[in-house]
């Protein structure tokens, strides 16, 4: 890295300091400040006769690239510009996307980063991040050590299996990490200079990917069993050796790797998976956020899912933990949660079940009075109809799971029916927050995974929450690194959930929202840094010195898009 950030000793401002000039600093996404530069620093870093004379303020750069940004007619061309403006203009890029956050963050993550992974291989530019392939497998730390920056606060990595609902698409995969790691700078103030997204290429077995020309990753079948994961243990031991005090995000494996990586590794550096505990947390908070409307505790609910992926199981289990810390016993708290997937209700006779589908079976006795069709496939509305949840979650990636007759059920059996088509990108919603409002009657608390707009029905405005990850994981990780925490538990996203249920406004809720509104994100994220950091000393993760002015030090922390002064200093 050509720079780093100082502090003027005489008037305490920070400032750039880089040991290079001329066209070097406008190539560097960190230091190019395009129109921006002032008089002063071309003519100190050689720039004069490089850029247009006009000195422009940010503002005017804003006003310039926004109009460039609605220029282009589809969300994929939108896509693509903000990834070029990305990759020139670090600041300009963070900041534009900062003031317009509810437009610009379905474009830089869901839905639209999945066409992005999609077309990866077509839309390429320039890298970002580091690919680690299968054939480097002997030459990982090698490759680590290639990044800019020797010391990164946060890598997040994909072995692209499982991109949101869309499945396999190899290398393309990378666009989850790049995005994954823009939403931690602008929605928690984690610091651009110091994130590193990675992609593990073990092949792929999409074969649309396979029989592309233009494909770009290893052109070869996943590699998989005892290799995979020998191929996964030799690449953190490699962070572990050349980043020991970076935090490790997995996201978006398949749901077995996804458990197995979580659980093999949590103990041996600060890491945590997303799609598991990330979703759990921002499921609880909404459920937590329903609640306040429905006046009912915790210890009263009953949930039931359709899909059983590796999110179904990190909602189950901080479900569970939540309903123990409600004050009910362990074995009662997992009674409450029916899984219902494709082959229908799981009852403990069907063979071969997984230890999640395991652990939250029902007893044979148990269904044997209900009232269905087939006892042996029972259906999802069959299993609204007689376990009567309160919660109704959607984890399935498959439209149309809830249908008229299923929210209807929920809506007969429930005042005010919680209902979470929660899978991403929009094409795999169970279904959309219009219908689940309009086949309640109303009655409906919605939240959805991907965006959608506010719906109008009986004279009211619903805005429809979305039960977005970005308001919990960034804020976990910038409480982490703030603390040096060495341990990232699952008390804490239970610390998390809560912290952010309490950003839920009275304004909210007047329109059935059970998430705040995304323009207050980054303070979403300070109050989620903040007690993460408490319950990481309360259980012994940090050092207890952290909580002494907690709230300013989390601020001051949080990097905001805005020109440093920049100074040659050889």
């Amino acid at each position: 890295m050509n720079f780093c950030i100082k502090v003027d000793p005489s008037t305490w401002q920070q400032y750039v300091s880089t040991p290079v000039k001329g066209k070097a600093l406008l190539m560097d996404p960190f230091t190019n400040k395009g129109t921006a530069f002032t008089a002063r620093e071309r003519d100190e870093l050689d720039l004069n006769g490089l850029l247009p004379p006009a000195i422009c303020t940010i503002e005017q750069q804003l006003e310039r690239v926004y109009e460039n940004f609605q220029a282009k007619s589809t969300p994929l061309e939108k896509f693509i510009y903000l990834a070029s403006l990305h990759d020139r203009n670090e600041t300009l890029f963070f900041r534009l996307v900062h003031e317009r956050i509810d437009e610009m963050m379905p474009i830089v993550y869901t839905p639209v980063v999945g066409e992005a992974c999609q077309r990866h291989s077509h839309i390429y530019r320039r890298g970002r991040g580091l690919y680690v392939g299968y054939d480097q497998r002997d030459n990982i730390e090698r490759v680590l050590a290639n990044y800019h920056t020797r010391n990164p606060s946060v890598i997040v990595v994909t072995d692209g299996e499982r991109i949101l609902g869309l499945g396999d698409q190899g290398v393309g995969g990378m666009g989850i990490p790049i995005g994954k790691l823009c939403l931690y700078t602008l929605c928690a103030g984690v610091s651009p200079y110091n994130t590193l997204p990675i992609m593990l290429d073990v092949g792929t077995d999409n074969e649309e990917r396979l029989r592309d020309r233009l494909y770009l990753g290893l052109r070869q079948r996943r590699v998989r069993g005892a290799d995979y994961q020998a191929f996964v243990d030799r690449f953190v031991d490699a962070v572990r050796r050349v980043y020991p005090k970076a935090l490790l995000q997995w996201e978006d494996f398949l749901k077995a790797n996804a458990i197995t990586q979580l659980h093999r590794f949590r103990d041996q550096l600060p890491s945590f998976n997303d799609d598991i505990q990330g979703t759990a947390a921002v499921v609880l908070s909404g459920i937590y956020g329903g609640l306040k409307l429905t006046g009912q505790a915790i210890r009263e609910q009953r949930l039931l899912f359709a899909g059983a992926g590796a999110s179904a199981q990190g909602i189950a289990d901080l479900f569970v933990a939540a309903l123990v810390e409600g004050g009910l016993p362990l074995a009662e708290a997992r009674r409450r949660i029916w899984t219902v997937d494709t082959k229908g209700l799981v009852t403990r006779d069907r063979s071969g079940l997984e230890d999640f589908k395991a652990a939250y079976a029902r007893e044979v006795d148990e269904v044997a009075a209900w009232t269905c069709h087939d006892r042996a496939r029972i259906t999802l509305e069959e299993a609204i109809a007689n376990a009567r949840p309160t919660i109704l979650i959607g984890v399935s990636a498959t439209p149309g799971t809830f249908t008229e007759g299923a929210v209807k059920r929920m809506a007969d059996i429930n005042k005010r029916p919680l209902i979470l088509p929660l899978s991403n990108p929009t094409s795999k919603s169970e279904c959309t927050a219009d219908e689940a409002i309009r086949w309640s009657d109303g009655r409906a608390i919605v939240a959805t995974g991907s965006p959608f707009a506010p719906v109008q029905f009986g004279g009211r405005r619903y805005r429809i929450g979305q039960c977005n990850n970005a308001f919990i994981f960034p804020g976990v990780g910038l409480g982490m690194c703030v603390a040096r925490a060495r341990h990232v538990s699952d008390g804490m996203f239970l610390a998390a959930a809560a912290a952010l249920a309490d950003q839920v406004t009275p304004e909210d809720l007047a329109e059935s929202a059970v998430y705040p509104q995304l323009a207050r994100i980054r303070d979403c994220s300070h109050a989620v840094a903040c007690a993460v950091i408490r319950r990481a000393v309360a259980e012994g993760h940090a050092d207890a010195d952290v909580l002494t002015n907690l709230e300013a030090t989390v601020r001051r922390a949080m990097w905001f898009p805005e020109y440093l002064p920049i100074r040659y200093e050889p």
